[in-house]
């Protein structure tokens, strides 16, 4: 049985949070996140985008830098990344067997079993100290506090992005609960970079901070002046500790320069506050290099084609808002498929402020609601809609009727936008 499908096995014992099970893990392992030097970044939006320019920062500075996402969007070992390379299929396999080998020892002596994410995680900590890791960007699976990364004693800096309502049924039914939860991984003296916008969330963030005595940095109030924006990125230009002029990025809108801002706001953390040495050149080297793959990401122009893992309302709003921004007036056919317990109402609401014609399909995932289903709940709010059960299928329609709009924009849940992301790049012939 290959790597993947070893940590598979774990999905029966589900997502449960909490850090017995991790901890115990670990120090069966050695301990391996003790020894390494990490960014930790929480929220419920833009996390990922963060972990991303912050990465390519430290990079483009010549560091031997580490990347710990989720979920992956065409393959499994897009979570575990080291110096621009997927960790290897070899790899992947040797550290899951040495993972498990300790998995073994604690079962058998009647502890209970780590989860799958509990089981990533630890391979992703013995990977980076073993392959010397310079720095970690280390992305929170779910909430803060009783996720598995959650771990690290002493981050280099702790970043928590926006915090809107998701995964109520785990992290709480208001925003202030959300926040805590995410706060928990604010560690004592540690600094903290947050672009919180909320007054709920971040009084929860600033009491947690100054109980920890960690100095907090807010980039809520924060403005950049937009120089020029289009479908192949934003230049603007901001001040920080220092004035930024001309900055570039190739992620797409408004919020992308938020997070942005949110992650410089860290570098210049870690170079004040942790004396990392990070120059100006890399600074703008790194912001234009981050791309993070399926958030409005233009896959080809002719036609155009957009995808976004617009899979909560947030998301769904900010996909509406980058409409807005640069493809008003267009026509534009929507293909999309979601999870079932998503709050589809609100979701689809946003998509029919950017089209009226959609195809509705399936996400590769057993809480997937039915294309009909979905077919049903698009025309009940006034769309137009066809279904297709099968990714491939509905893409294929979408090109079929490509000639009769500017464009298609294919969004909604990760499990689908991975799927279709790998059929367009075979289509485009960049696979």
């Amino acid at each position: 049985m290959d790597a993947i499908a070893k940590i598979h096995e774990f999905e029966k014992f589900g997502s449960i949070l909490g850090l017995e099970r991790m901890t115990s893990l670990m120090h069966e392992l050695g301990d391996p996140q003790d020894d390494l030097k990490c960014i930790h970044v929480a929220g419920t939006n833009g996390k990922g985008s963060v972990c991303k320019y912050v990465y390519e920062i430290l990079e483009a500075q010549g560091y031997r830098t580490g990347l710990y996402t989720s979920p992956f969007l065409e393959v499994f070992n897009e979570r575990i990344e080291l110096d621009h390379k997927f960790i290897s299929d070899e790899d992947l396999q040797t550290y899951t067997d040495r993972v498990l080998e300790k998995v073994k020892v604690l079962t058998d002596r009647g502890e209970d079993s780590p989860t799958e994410f509990e089981v990533i995680t630890a391979v992703a900590f013995l990977y980076f100290k073993e392959k010397k890791a310079d720095y970690v960007v280390l992305e929170v699976g779910l909430g803060g506090i009783g996720d598995s990364t959650n771990l690290i004693k002493e981050p280099l800096v702790s970043v928590i992005t926006s915090i809107s309502f998701d995964h109520t049924d785990r992290l709480g039914n208001t925003l202030s609960e959300i926040a805590g939860n995410k706060a928990g991984i604010i560690k004592p003296g540690c600094p903290v970079v947050t672009s919180a916008k909320a007054d709920e969330a971040l009084e929860v963030i600033r009491e947690k901070a100054e109980e920890c005595g960690s100095e907090l940095y807010e980039t809520r109030d924060i403005k950049a002046e937009i120089v020029n924006e289009s479908l192949s990125g934003t230049s603007f230009d901001v001040t920080l500790g220092a004035k930024y002029i001309g900055l570039v990025i190739s992620m797409n809108g408004e919020h992308q320069i938020e997070n942005a801002v949110c992650a410089l706001k860290a570098i210049e953390v870690l170079q004040d506050e942790r004396e990392i040495g990070i120059g100006i050149d890399a600074i703008y080297d790194g912001l234009k290099k981050a791309k993070q793959i399926g958030r409005f990401e233009v896959m080809s122009n002719d036609p155009l084609v957009i995808i976004d893992g617009a899979h909560n309302p947030d998301g769904a709003r900010t996909l509406r808002e980058g409409y807005e921004k640069l493809l008003q007036g267009k026509k534009l056919l929507m293909l999309t498929g979601m999870l079932r317990d998503k709050d589809t109402e609100h979701i689809i609401g946003e998509f029919r402020k950017i089209a009226d014609d959609f195809i509705a399909t399936e996400p590769d995932n057993p809480r997937k609601l039915s294309a009909e289903e979905l077919k049903e709940l698009l025309e009940k709010q006034g769309g137009r809609a066809e279904a297709y059960a099968d990714n491939k299928d509905a893409l294929e329609r979408a090109y079929e009727l490509a000639d009769g709009y500017d464009g298609i924009i294919c969004a909604g849940s990760l499990y689908l936008i991975g799927n279709l992301r790998t059929f367009i790049r075979k289509r485009n012939n960049t696979l």
